[in-house]
């Protein structure tokens, strides 16, 4: 089955990503899967703090995912995978791509804001994008719920 992967991060435009993703596979008969990378300078501290720090990250990144995975259950038909990965995320977004042979399309949510770039996740995996096996997919960040559902 070939898996959309879409980055789960706290920005705004991740959002319509995870609709994009969820809306395709539901169309196509494929499957999600959501990546939350927890950067590695959140871990900079003593073993123990680090730790907890580490277990706390990985609670709100569940509670984050479950909002996004109830609403592909329950209107999409669609039961999306949670992978949890430590590290830079570009990093870790091209090894999860080589590591898992299903993923087929990778779906990034843009920034709108013209001042301020697509955001850096977009920036650096376009740059990356001719060593990457499989397309990307770049959603605008203020496209609306209505234009989405249309386009996909």
């Amino acid at each position: 089955m070939r898996k959309f992967l879409v980055v789960l991060d706290n920005s705004r435009e991740c959002l319509n990503a995870m609709r994009f993703a969820a809306l395709r596979a539901a169309h196509t008969g494929g499957g999600v899967a959501v990546l939350s990378v927890i950067p590695p300078d959140e871990f900079n501290h003593w073993i123990g703090v680090g730790d907890i720090m580490r277990k706390e990250a990985r609670e709100r990144i569940e509670v984050h995912f479950e909002v996004f995975a109830k609403w592909m259950r329950d209107k999409q038909g669609i039961d999306p995978a949670l992978i949890i990965r430590e590290g830079v995320a570009a990093d870790e977004i091209m090894r999860q791509v080589s590591e898992d042979p299903e993923i087929g399309v990778l779906v990034l949510g843009a920034n709108s804001d013209t001042k301020q770039g697509p955001g850096p996740l977009v920036t650096s995996m376009t740059r990356n994008a001719g060593s990457l096996p499989i397309p990307i997919t770049i959603v605008p960040g203020d496209l609306s719920k209505e234009r989405l559902e249309a386009i996909t």
